[in-house]
């Protein structure tokens, strides 16, 4: 499918914020499917003593990787983008009680979460204009 004369002009004259933007929201991209899912699909050894470490049974190791997969598409499409981002933000909000539940380092690991959400909709704030307009930075 070729883009349209004007969406190549669009695409290429973004403002410096839009191309951060999608700097970002790439590279929270790469880190979920990377980092994130791919171990779980196809590094059972490694995710195992994790899993079990968080106090969650290996057998939901698949179904957060698909969840993980699929809220990460979503996000990458600009159309279904905000939804892929509650849904992520969803799943990092479980991933924080799991660590807070255990008990572990505050700012490695409890807020690893929190620092991944920021990153994810920092990433989008900057690319979306919707998305600014209903969350705006009041310079007064």
């Amino acid at each position: 499918m070729k883009m349209s004369d004007a969406t190549q002009s669009s695409w290429r004259s973004a403002s410096a914020a839009v191309w951060t933007g999608r700097v970002m929201s790439g590279l929270f991209i790469v880190f979920m499917l990377g980092a994130s899912a791919l171990p779980k699909f196809f590094m059972p050894r490694v995710t195992e003593p994790i899993m079990n470490e968080l106090g969650w049974p290996t057998k939901y190791t698949l179904m957060i990787g698909v969840i993980e997969v699929a809220g990460t598409l979503l996000y990458a499409i600009p159309r279904t983008a905000v939804l892929g981002a509650v849904i992520l933000m969803g799943l990092l909000g479980g991933a924080m009680a799991s660590q807070v539940r255990i008990e572990s380092p505050l700012f490695s690991h409890v807020l690893f979460s929190i620092y991944l959400g920021l990153f994810m909709w920092g990433g989008l704030w900057l690319r979306d204009p919707k998305l600014r307009a209903v969350f705006p930075i009041r310079t007064q």
